[in-house]
């Protein structure tokens, strides 16, 4: 089942995704709930709830039966992080 759900995200979701600099990645699958994560540009940007709903929820739940919902996993990414370490670094001169 993960590999018809990474199908249809590469089709029709990541594509998407990419073009605004951002990508997604799935966590697991439990009780028919697939949780997932964005990525890039796409993390915590203040679309991503509609993002989930309008994009991710329509085209997974049409096309995998086994997934009833969608649930992301908002957490700062390893990338965002960096680069506010790098910010704060070169500002106090460390």
């Amino acid at each position: 089942m993960y590999e018809e759900i990474e199908r249809v995200l590469d089709q029709h979701v990541r594509p998407l995704l990419r073009g605004h600099g951002g990508d997604m990645e799935v966590l697991g699958l439990e009780d028919g709930v697939l949780r997932f994560r964005l990525l890039g540009k796409c993390s915590g940007c203040p679309a991503a709830g509609l993002t989930t709903e309008e994009l991710i929820r329509a085209e997974v739940v049409e096309r995998v039966p086994e997934v009833r919902e969608v649930a992301l996993v908002q957490e700062t990414s390893r990338e965002l992080l960096d680069q506010a370490r790098e910010i704060l670094r070169r500002r106090h001169g460390g």
